[in-house]
């Protein structure tokens, strides 16, 4: 841990995330994102940003694949707080010579195509989106998946060379569902269909029971990591 993650943890020690999130706002002004792909913990975020007026960015990968019920809550979301939530698409050449080459499902094929999939769709924009930022505001939280159990609430992230916060990172699946009926957040009805993790429609199936939290995300490759190199920079391990 380098100093300025530890001065960070002491800055938002002891914080709900309303209170963290506006110390950190008046940290890093103008240098602080946060990123959204609608699941539940995002829009929880989305609300204790846009609800509280906090000057941090909201932004999303659009990747082109998304569902249709992600594209709505997308359009609730906006319509319901009044304010941008700013897309970052991928670079067309990069994306239509893929496509051109290899079809429009060519992730299916091999690990190697869909980890070029998702570099081309989100790694790239995500890169783009975070230049020029100190600060990264995230939705994980530590019972997602065992990798996350070992993280921390605050983390240096030595790619993007910025602090990463995950401001509801204690939180269990049922603290979120409570803040999203308690304020009326809107949220993404796949949640309800089997979905806690959701993604781009062609990657992303609902789970059995007692799967891991990630079973749905690219269940054709091998179960044992399911994070696409956005969190967890393992997208050359998989």
């Amino acid at each position: 841990m380098n100093s300025s993650t530890e001065n960070i943890k002491q800055l938002t020690a002891g914080l709900d995330p309303v209170d963290a999130l506006a110390k950190l706002a008046g940290y890093f002004p103008g240098e602080i994102v946060f990123s959204t792909s609608f699941g539940w913990e995002d829009q929880a975020i989305t609300h204790t940003i846009f609800a509280n007026n906090l000057p941090i960015k909201v932004f999303t990968l659009e990747t082109g694949r998304l569902f249709p019920e992600t594209y709505y809550v997308w359009n609730r979301t906006m319509e319901m707080y009044g304010k941008p939530i700013h897309a970052y698409y991928p670079q067309h050449e990069a994306l239509e010579q893929m496509v051109n080459a290899k079809g429009p499902n060519s992730f299916y094929e091999s690990v190697d195509n869909r980890k070029e999939c998702c570099g081309i769709r989100k790694v790239e924009p995500l890169n783009r989106a975070l230049a020029g930022n100190k600060c990264w505001i995230t939705g994980i939280r530590a019972e997602q998946s065992v990798n996350r159990q070992d993280m921390e609430n605050v983390e240096w992230d030595e790619q993007h060379q910025l602090i990463k916060f995950h401001p509801i990172f204690s939180w269990t699946l049922d603290d979120v569902k409570a803040y999203i009926k308690k304020y009326n957040i809107p949220y993404n009805t796949l949640h309800d269909k089997g979905f806690p993790s959701i993604g781009c429609q062609p990657c992303t199936r609902a789970i059995r029971e007692g799967e891991d939290f990630r079973a749905g995300r690219w269940w054709w490759e091998d179960q044992s990591k399911k994070e696409c190199g956005l969190h967890d920079l393992i997208i050359d391990k998989q």
